[in-house]
């Protein structure tokens, strides 16, 4: 029998602090419906591509009916939710008999007029297929709990963060799936929370202690008929459910599940303190006397400016303009405003630019500098890096420029610059240059621990802080949390 399978992806991680609401149109922009998303994502380290090559595999069908992923930005708009989601009912009502769900959902997205975004996109599902099998892939920075899953069958989580198993966890929602639908059995799903909020920073998952409570999550599923998702959470999305969490999908049934999440939330909680501070952050005058003091070897040596929600704060490059510590790179400075005035004045010219800071007050104001431009503009590509690797790239209106020895690369959609790609688009290499600022959080280290000279985690007041108790939450009551509150029941506490 072939099984015939949708699939849907809303994806977006939410700093609730951002200003910039993201919209339907903004959504719009990245998203893909029915043939296209094959053609896209077949072959990619990604969720769709994960999900293709599972269904392919047993020669399932996949409905493609529609994915769109703008990756870490502000709020969604009510609007945009809703247009989503009402597409998701009418796609499930006219795509014929249909056996299964995969939805493809962050966990962190938020939006004002919701409690709980992949709740409800879930829930909408359920009403109007009250039997369909659903399996859900999350990010791993989501925000989950119970409720959450309530109207899911199946929920899995990325393993990795940097994300480099995006496919993978496709294969593991589709295949679950399937295997449902083979055998009738229906897995056992419980979320167990340990009560912890921990910054971005503190969440790559090759870090300790959190390593080895990952690799005993591994070490259970080895050992029993299960799959465990350890989510480090996403500390800045305000909701009811904020903070880490354990997933756990077992064939032996709910009870089954339900104690292996509360054994690995334990661990979490009795390394809470460990969790919260597994790799030193420095202020800004302390990394750059550190990049003084080391020695040459000809590798780049990474400032990483993890605070920037929107890659376009100012903290560090202003520091930068008046440092001689040899050539710099900033890649993918997010200013629309800055590339098309760039582009406007044309290549090999200077332009006077009031360049970054412009996303709020806290990312530190814009730049007057005068710049030469040495390319500009509209700018595609493919990524290569492992993560999200053959995943199509649009940064919109680009310009390459150049204030001293300083190298920007200025685009007008925002993306990630985690590995080589920002180099080599514009045929260069990362050794090019002794210092390179970034703004990610955990995905540079696949591409740049192997390569970098030395990483300095850098402190800046901007939207995304190193201590948590910083984030005015609003919906998340952090009295019942560490690092609020050291007295936290370490079962499952979805009342938080």
């Amino acid at each position: 029998m072939s099984y015939r399978i949708a699939f849907a992806g809303f994806n977006l991680e939410s700093v609730t602090a951002v200003h910039q609401i993201s919209t339907y149109s903004d959504f719009e922009r990245v998203c893909y419906r029915g043939k296209e998303i094959p053609e896209k994502y077949r072959g990619t380290n990604t969720v769709a591509g994960g999900v293709l090559k599972a269904l392919g595999a047993t020669g399932a069908e996949m409905v493609p009916l529609f994915h769109t992923l703008l990756g870490a930005l502000g709020p969604a708009s009510d609007d945009a939710v809703t247009a989503y989601a009402n597409e998701l009912v009418q796609g499930l009502t006219g795509a014929g008999d249909l056996d299964g769900l995969v939805l493809y959902l962050h966990g962190a997205c938020w939006a004002a007029g919701f409690e709980d975004v992949e709740r409800y996109v879930i829930d909408r599902a359920r009403a109007v297929m009250p039997d369909l099998p659903i399996s859900v892939a999350l990010d791993y920075h989501g925000n989950v709990d119970d409720r959450t899953l309530d109207g899911a069958d199946i929920a899995v989580a990325y393993h990795h963060s940097p994300h480099i198993d995006m496919g993978q966890t496709g294969e593991r929602a589709a295949s679950a799936l399937l295997r449902m639908l083979v055998t009738g059995e229906k897995p056992g799903l419980a979320v167990a929370r340990p009560g912890i909020v921990i910054p971005s920073i503190m969440s790559a998952t090759r870090l300790e202690p959190l390593a080895s409570i990952i690799a005993n999550a591994r070490a259970l599923e080895a050992a029993n008929d299960c799959d465990i998702s350890v989510m480090g959470g996403f500390a800045y999305s305000d909701s009811a459910n904020t903070g880490m969490s354990v997933i756990c999908l077992d064939w032996d049934g709910e009870s089954a599940a339900r104690e292996k999440a509360e054994v690995l939330s334990a661990q979490l909680w009795q390394a809470r303190e460990a969790l919260a501070h597994s790799i030193p952050v420095v202020q800004l005058e302390d990394a750059l006397k550190a990049i003084e003091a080391e020695p040459a070897n000809g590798l780049p040596t990474v400032l990483l400016e993890h605070a920037d929600r929107m890659n376009d704060s100012t903290h560090i490059l202003r520091a930068l303009m008046s440092c001689d510590i040899g050539r710099i790179n900033v890649p993918f400075l997010l200013d629309p405003e800055c590339a098309a005035q760039a582009h406007a004045v044309g290549i090999g010219n200077e332009a006077y630019l009031s360049l970054g800071g412009k996303s709020a007050p806290e990312a530190g104001g814009p730049l007057d500098v005068c710049a030469k431009i040495l390319w500009s503009g509209y700018k595609k590509y493919t990524v290569s890096g492992r993560y999200q690797q053959g995943a199509p790239v649009d940064l919109g209106l680009t310009a390459l420029i150049e204030v001293g020895n300083i190298r920007i690369s200025v685009v007008s959609h925002f993306a990630f610059a985690v590995d080589g790609d920002p180099f080599y688009i514009f045929d260069e290499k990362p050794e090019d240059y002794d210092v390179i600022l970034l703004r990610s959080k955990t995905h540079f280290r696949d591409f740049y621990e192997p390569l970098a000279a030395a990483i300095h985690v850098v402190d800046t007041p901007d939207l995304g802080p190193a201590d948590v108790r910083l984030i005015p939450f609003r919906q998340f009551d952090t009295a019942h949390a560490y690092p609020w509150r050291d007295v936290v029941q370490t079962s499952n506490t979805n009342d938080h």
